[in-house]
């Protein structure tokens, strides 16, 4: 996973193993040997690493891309909870990851919001009707 990510990553940054090892203070045949998974590098250069993509320590060491559809490692505080199927009414289960990460529990209000040109949005009533009677 890991040296996969780090592969992933470098190239999308459009960095070469000279150049991301320079930034991170190693020499390239090191890195080399992190993407081959020959070895792997000390939780300093992880973080610097994670620091550097913008991406969490976590979801560059154990994101899995075959997860949701080939997508890479996404950006910090970005997510991909996978899909969920939409019933007979229009009711979706929000899945367990997500629920967690946003603290939804069962009683609480979502708003979806809806643009027709990038998609729908589903927020946390609690979230935003504050902001949207402070504003209105």
């Amino acid at each position: 996973m890991f040296h996969n990510n780090l592969i992933e990553l470098r190239k999308l940054h459009h960095l070469s193993q000279e150049e991301l090892a320079e930034k991170v203070g190693v020499s390239r045949q090191t890195l080399s040997k992190w993407e081959t998974g020959e070895s792997l590098p000390d939780i300093v250069k992880c973080t610097l690493l994670a620091e550097l993509f913008g991406v969490t320590l976590d979801d560059l060491v154990k994101y899995e891309s075959s997860d949701f559809f080939g997508l890479g490692v996404p950006p910090k505080g970005k997510h991909v909870f996978g899909l969920v199927t939409v019933g007979e009414k229009g009711q979706i289960v929000i899945p367990a990851k997500a629920r967690k990460v946003f603290d939804i529990k069962a009683g609480d209000q979502l708003i979806v919001l809806g643009d027709e040109e990038q998609g729908i949005a589903i927020v946390k009533g609690e979230d935003i009707l504050p902001r949207l009677i402070r504003n209105g």
